[in-house]
């Protein structure tokens, strides 16, 4: 047995077999084989969830051979992709013909699979998370069948799927609706929170992209407004030298510094707090659709995200600022917040409501239980709904409360996989056990 450990490091898995597949018959021979045997079988993806999600003591598909784009059609924008594939990968391959993913999170280590199967999102209040962006899926299924979702075939299982935990079957092909390739705009800049707050829903509708950033202790937020650029816009990148360091230098090397220090003197985390908040710089520039939308991340951390309605968003961060200095335990990283349109996946998180997204977060080896677990409390009152690939402690019976369609995700599971051969422990916690009739 090899060890597994996610990014964070917040999990671990020692697997009984892992499996690295080149073929969806491979991949369905897999299956078949553990559910004669009665194991279970996990995707374990990039590792980029900080939950228990993909950890197993039994089967694990390692999928990074399994990637690369199956076929691809300019004018209808419909690009069909291996379910291993990372989104760094595939961006690259999408520039190549000419083609973007309508919307993309901050990070794009993530396979397809994977992200779609979690929730992953970007922002923007006309848009929604990636799996909205999904036209189908090829599956395999507990019994080693493959079949194909979508609208039209199976429309039950795409509904559950697109957002599905892996506790579905395998993806094993994502067919994704793309667009022409495109320029974003992106203005980045530090502006009082206050005025963030106050203007928190034009700034949302004015922009196509639209997040910020509060440094906890500190009085400003980070504002980034990315918006699309007519077709034939020429971009203006950042050079070299700048990129090198505003982004290695400064939001990784710098950055990492600090918390490093904060971490192995944390009465100074306000400060340093303070200072990260007050050293905030301004950058314009135009760039590819997807090297604005990502960046890359080399200062580990853990994170606990919430959906919450989009009109409470502003109630719950006055809870989020007032929580803070009240924790034993100073806060060395920033909290996110994005926006999403409403969408009718079952068990996505903007599932029936416009939906604002607030991320909070530790440096990796600082203390955080207490924090998440408090806001926990506050975006719960307001019925929030936790990301699926980040940390919460709810279980099955809270979360029916909060997804209206969740009786529907369980009867099309326990439909395809009456025997548990996708679960763990995270997905018993999370979805609850099958139980026969």
């Amino acid at each position: 047995m090899t060890t597994w450990t996610n990014w964070a490091g917040t999990a671990t898995a020692r697997p009984l077999r892992v499996h690295r597949p080149r073929s969806t018959s491979e991949i369905a021979g897999i299956v078949r084989d553990a559910a004669a045997h009665g194991r279970r079988v996990r995707a374990r993806g990039s590792g980029h969830s900080f939950t228990a999600i993909a950890v197993t003591d039994s089967i694990s598909l390692d999928l990074s051979h399994w990637a690369g784009i199956v076929s691809a059609d300019p004018g209808t924008g419909l690009v069909t992709v291996r379910s291993g594939t990372t989104l760094r990968q595939l961006n690259a391959a999408l520039d190549g013909l000419g083609l973007a993913m309508t919307n993309l999170g901050d990070i794009d280590a993530q396979t397809v699979a994977g992200a779609i199967s979690t929730g992953t999102h970007g922002t923007g209040a006309r848009f929604g998370g990636l799996a909205t962006q999904v036209e189908a899926l090829e599956m395999v299924l507990a019994d080693g069948s493959i079949v194909t979702c979508s609208a039209a075939t199976r429309p039950d299982l795409f509904a559950a799927a697109r957002v599905g935990l892996g506790a579905l079957g395998i993806i094993t092909t994502v067919t994704l609706r793309c667009e022409p390739s495109f320029v974003l705009s992106a203005h980045e800049g530090p502006e009082p929170l206050e005025q963030v707050l106050d203007a928190f829903d034009d700034y949302a509708a004015g922009n196509d992209h639209f997040e910020f950033y509060w440094f906890p202790y500190g009085r400003n937020a980070l504002v980034k407004r990315n918006n699309r650029q007519p077709r034939g816009t020429q971009a203006k990148p950042l050079s070299t030298a700048r990129r090198f360091v505003d982004y290695t230098l400064m939001e990784n090397a710098a950055f990492g510094a600090l918390c490093r220090a904060g971490r192995a003197m944390p009465p100074l985390v306000p400060t340093l707090g303070k200072v990260s908040s007050a050293a905030l710089s301004t950058r314009a520039y135009s760039d590819s659709s997807h090297r604005v939308f990502a960046t890359r991340r080399s200062v580990r951390f853990v994170e606990s995200e919430w959906a919450v309605p989009r009109e409470s968003v502003t109630d719950v961060l006055k809870e989020l600022r007032a929580l803070v200095p009240t924790l034993r335990d100073p806060v060395a990283f920033p909290a996110e917040v994005r926006v999403a349109a409403a969408d009718d996946i079952w068990l996505s998180t903007a599932y029936g409501r416009d939906t604002a997204y607030v991320a909070i977060h530790q440096y990796v080896g600082m203390p955080y239980r207490e924090y998440f677990r408090a806001f926990a409390s506050i975006a719960g009152s307001v019925g929030g709904r936790p990301h699926w690939g980040k940390l919460h402690d709810l279980d099955a019976a809270t979360l029916r409360e909060r997804y209206p369609r969740f009786a529907d995700f369980l009867r099309v599971r326990s439909e395809v996989d009456p025997g548990g051969v996708f679960t763990n422990g995270y997905i018993d916690r999370v979805l609850g056990t099958i139980t026969s009739d």
